[in-house]
């Protein structure tokens, strides 16, 4: 694959989003499957592997520290801050939301420390705190990258007028938004004011959270704490209702030769030379498939036929529910 640029770095259009081996999809796998899978993908060419904070509160960062640590030279490490676990008075974790600069420096300081590392390449707000200005957020993430800390900042699920207010503050070198055949969002704006400012475009969920691999079938098979419960498209009867678009895009990708999941990265990577993917996988074999995307070139017509099996007219129900959608700054479409 001809390797994109990410902010100042250079890297396979094709990362790992590292969440699914600590976090969301239930029972995480073993520590020693995760530090294979890891293995794995650097064998595989990957060079930029994406963690955060939140991820399995710290044990996310932990593993890709211990396993990346030998290979610091040869990737671009993300992490995320701003999001996390907090313990509350009775012992129990929360999710809380938290832009302010004493949190964010926190929150790097002991990045840093799991990660095994004196400098983080790229790190992410990972969301917005809307009680903050994120002018104040970045500015303090400008200050890291001052000391060398950091060597570049990112936002995640964010709008194209918080990247505005946060790019006049310090270049943002890349987005982290959803982005895939069945969410289309970052249609609206994001897409076309990172290429009117120089910023990457990083798509995570670009396989649908399986919805594109065509394995994931019954929803109900899903383990009882997997994020996916919670989301109005994965509802077992708007589920049953999306998996109607799946034959004949199945029938598309054995007809251009390559597998569902690849011909979803493939889309997704053909949207512009400023986008980047990070599919994440606790699985081998799939990490083996997705790899194999970069290689999946497609036609115009195909293109065409592809983006009109699968979009926000066809796909039913929104990608989060009313709260989860309150969490984030992205744009939403009118209709």
């Amino acid at each position: 694959m001809t390797p994109r640029r990410l902010g100042p770095f250079t890297v396979n259009p094709l990362g790992l989003g590292c969440m699914n081996l600590s976090h969301a999809y239930g029972t995480p796998p073993p520590a020693e499957a995760g530090e294979a899978l890891l293995r794995r993908a650097l064998d595989l060419g990957v060079d930029c592997f994406d963690t955060a904070t939140l991820y399995g509160a710290g044990a996310n960062e932990t593993l890709v520290g211990r396993v990346l640590e030998a290979h610091r030279d040869r990737i671009t490490l993300c992490s995320k801050g701003g999001l996390a676990m907090e313990r509350r008075a009775d012992g129990t974790l929360q999710r809380v939301i938290d832009g302010r600069p004493a949190t964010l420096r926190r929150h790097v300081e002991a990045s840093l420390q799991r990660l095994d590392t004196d400098v983080i390449d790229l790190y992410y707000l990972h969301r917005f705190d809307k009680t903050v200005a994120v002018e104040d957020s970045v500015g303090e993430l400008a200050r890291l990258v001052a000391e060398g800390k950091l060597r570049a900042i990112g936002l995640s699920e964010v709008s194209a007028p918080t990247l505005r207010r946060a790019h006049a503050v310090h270049p943002i070198a890349a987005v982290q938004n959803e982005y895939s055949l069945w969410t289309r969002n970052p249609e609206i704006a994001m897409l076309a004011t990172c290429r009117e400012l120089g910023t990457t475009f990083v798509a995570f969920s670009p396989l649908a959270r399986a919805f594109l691999t065509d394995t994931l079938h019954d929803v109900s098979t899903l383990a009882e704490k997997d994020l996916r419960r919670g989301m109005p498209r994965f509802a077992p009867a708007t589920y049953a209702a999306n998996l109607k678009l799946l034959p004949p895009y199945v029938a598309l990708a054995q007809e251009i030769g390559c597998t569902p999941a690849q011909l979803a990265l493939a889309w997704v990577l053909a949207q512009g030379e400023q986008v980047v993917a990070i599919p994440g996988t606790s699985n081998i074999a799939h990490l083996e498939e997705n790899m194999g995307a970069g290689s999946v070139g497609l036609t115009a017509a195909q293109l065409q036929r592809v983006d009109a099996l699968i979009n926000r007219h066809t796909v039913v129900g929104p990608r989060y529910s009313a709260a989860s959608q309150a969490d984030v700054d992205t744009e939403v479409f009118a209709d």
